[in-house]
């Protein structure tokens, strides 16, 4: 395995990890404050520690050297975030248990997969549709309640997750295509400042208190320094040394960490159907992504 595929794996790894937790931590927080109570305090941990790293690393000088056309897509991929990321997290909030939320974001893969396809020219075989279809089945198994009118068919949040879900993959294929031109540091600053910006605006339309339990702070800065800065950067990071394919099967490895952790940290877990449901997205998700990455193709080939 050459070094850059290895570190690409590394950083994948790391985001898995780091991003797993945000599940956890951010959901305990949201069970304390309200949503823009929480996006400020969020944002603003977040926001310093990636404004630190970049002075450190030196990056805020590619400012100056900025077209009109990265200046746009900085913006558009601000405006892709603010809406990503409050789909994601509303979600968080209306999903009781996190676990289940993380399976049924396994629909961000899937969609990424397709994105890759279908904009990026990327390849989508047999194997992989197989993959998606398992992934998809899961899904529809974890979000099914059994009820028979439309409103009562899935569990409350799924359609936001969904939506959450389309808009990740917009805002991915946007990074992965200019990853190269601008740096990690600088787009991960960017989507800081702009969700700090919407989230303070927020703060003031709701009319919400500055003042939150102690509890939630520490919760919220624990989130904020693996979610916002380390997931999101190490993510960035095997973008440079991956394809969107091969960092997105580590990324699948995802739903069991949060499945742990929300074990150990709330002791709960999916019911039985959806626990069935979520291993199928997580190993549809795999499948796919293997396949993506030419596992398979290289196995026939050998055999």
């Amino acid at each position: 395995m050459k070094l850059d595929t290895l570190k690409g794996y590394l950083f994948a790894l790391v985001a898995t990890i780091a991003f797993s937790n945000v599940y956890i931590f951010s959901k305990a927080a949201l069970n304390e404050v309200h949503l823009v109570q929480f996006g400020v305090y969020w944002f603003s941990i977040s926001t310093f520690l990636n404004l630190l790293y970049s002075v450190k690393q030196k990056k805020l000088a590619q400012l100056k050297m900025l077209s009109k056309k990265q200046v746009r897509i900085l913006i558009t991929l601000g405006m892709l975030e603010i809406l990503t990321t409050t789909s994601f997290f509303l979600s968080i909030h209306i999903i009781p248990d996190p676990a289940v939320t993380s399976f049924l974001g396994n629909m961000f893969p899937v969609m990424l997969a397709l994105g890759g396809v279908f904009i990026l020219g990327e390849k989508f075989g047999p194997v992989e549709i197989i993959g998606a279809f398992l992934a998809m089945t899961g899904a529809f198994i974890i979000s099914y309640t059994g009820g028979t009118s439309f409103d009562k068919f899935f569990i409350p949040g799924t359609g936001i997750v969904l939506i959450n879900a389309f808009l990740a993959t917009s805002a991915s294929l946007v990074v992965k295509v200019h990853v190269k031109k601008m740096s990690p540091e600088l787009l991960n600053l960017n989507r800081s400042v702009w969700l700090l910006i919407f989230s303070i605006v927020m703060f003031f339309v709701y009319g919400q208190s500055i003042i939150i339990p102690a509890s939630a702070i520490k919760n919220i800065a624990i989130g904020a320094l693996l979610g916002p800065f380390l997931a999101v950067l190490t993510v960035y990071y095997s973008f440079s040394f991956l394809p969107a394919s091969k960092s997105s099967v580590v990324q699948s490895l995802k739903g069991i960490f949060v499945l742990v952790g929300a074990y150990l940290f709330f002791g709960t877990l999916p019911l039985k159907h959806q626990l069935i449901g979520g291993f199928l997205t997580v190993g549809g998700v795999l499948i796919m992504t293997l396949a993506q990455a030419g596992v398979f193709r290289k196995r026939v080939k050998e055999s």
